[in-house]
């Protein structure tokens, strides 16, 4: 019985963890965006919105990585599924958690920004056009891109974050100094920011895009925010799980291949000796 108590109270502090993690995340990454675009670029930039996200992703795993590992992206939670890491039976649940986060922290960035979005759009919510207000919560496409070109765009780059990710956490790598490792997974969506944002701002995250993306749905925006630039939305949603998904491949044949070049080695100083 007290087994299952603690069982139970476990899973909830994660829960919760995975939650404001990616609160976090959102509040200041979405935050950044609304700053810069309400104040019509007077207080903000591309660079002060790839910092907003950077540090937001940086405090967001600070907030939950002691308890749930601060994964507060689904692609990640899958990566760790994929390779052990991460209990199955958890996934959904870290899911859920991530999804809600940042639905409550577009929430957040809305009734903070309130009197400036109603100034700025004179209360009329859209996806496109001058005053568009959409990309402040979930990303669109450029003019130039495909949807085969944004579907390629999240697997590359989500693929590269979570690389870069497991590089750091992995005990048999150089890693991070202990306590520093949230700080470097920031650097890691900075690099991609300055370096693979120009298509569609660099989303890689399926809870961060789609839960604000519910939000503005049901906010005011409407069904626009799904059927803008040929249904968009699901790209961000299917292509950084791809891209988290395609690792396994990698890393297993990466194993295989250092496996066999041991094994070699072997041979040889036997074959010496």
């Amino acid at each position: 019985m007290r087994r299952h108590c603690g069982l139970k109270y476990g899973i909830c502090k994660e829960f919760l963890a995975e939650f404001l993690g990616t609160f976090v995340l959102v509040l200041f990454g979405c935050g950044s965006v609304a700053q810069t675009v309400l104040s019509r670029n007077q207080l903000g930039e591309p660079l002060t919105v790839h910092i907003g996200f950077s540090v937001g992703l940086m405090m967001g795993v600070y907030v939950a990585g002691g308890v749930s590992g601060g994964h507060v992206n689904p692609a990640v939670s899958l990566a760790m599924v994929i390779l052990g890491k991460l209990k199955i039976w958890k996934f959904p649940i870290y899911v859920i958690a991530q999804f809600l986060g940042a639905f409550a922290g577009a929430a957040a960035v809305f009734g903070l920004y309130y009197d400036a979005f109603m100034d700025f759009t004179s209360g009329i919510l859209s996806v496109t056009g001058i005053n568009a207000t959409g990309h402040i919560f979930a990303s669109y496409p450029a003019r130039h891109l495909s949807i085969l070109g944004g579907f390629i765009d999240q697997v590359v780059g989500t693929g590269m974050l979570v690389l870069c990710i497991l590089a750091i956490i992995d005990g048999g790598n150089i890693g991070a100094p202990k306590g520093m490792e949230p700080l470097a997974i920031g650097l890691i969506i900075m690099a991609i920011g300055v370096s693979m944002g120009l298509n569609c701002g660099y989303p890689l995250n399926p809870a961060r895009d789609l839960g604000p993306r519910l939000f503005t749905a049901v906010a005011g925006w409407g069904f626009e925010v799904f059927s803008t630039a040929g249904y968009w939305w699901w790209i961000p949603v299917a292509g950084p799980w791809s891209g988290a998904s395609w690792l396994r491949c990698f890393i297993t044949c990466s194993s295989k291949c250092t496996t066999n070049g041991s094994s070699q080695r072997s041979q040889t100083r036997r074959g010496r000796g």
